[in-house]
């Protein structure tokens, strides 16, 4: 579901870090929920202003999450795909900020 794909996706990265994730500085690098329909880019901002509410208790800063409907979308590379099952332990270690997304 869209819920469950929302929390993993804002627990499993610090979604206030702007334009970066750990040491990797960048536009490239920016958080960001691309939405097909009115209706997911609602969902991803009720979700967002929620998990907001935990950060901010938790000591956190504002979520700098873009969110947007897209019109098109372009595939990433191929080594790029599933990265996940690929590297089941992401990207250098950088993990979530440990506050769980209460949907």
């Amino acid at each position: 579901s869209l819920d469950a794909l929302l929390k993993v996706f804002f627990e499993s990265h610090d979604p206030t870090q702007g334009m970066r994730q750990g040491n990797d500085i960048g536009p490239q690098y920016r958080s960001g929920i691309y939405c097909l329909t009115q209706a997911q880019e609602n969902k991803a901002r009720e979700i967002l202003l929620q998990y907001q509410t935990d950060l901010n208790q938790q000591g956190f800063g504002t979520i700098t999450t873009e969110v947007t409907q897209i019109e098109s979308m372009v595939y990433a590379e191929d080594y790029h795909q599933q990265y996940l099952a690929k590297n089941p332990d992401g990207y250098c270690g950088i993990g979530g900020t440990g506050v769980t997304c209460a949907i």
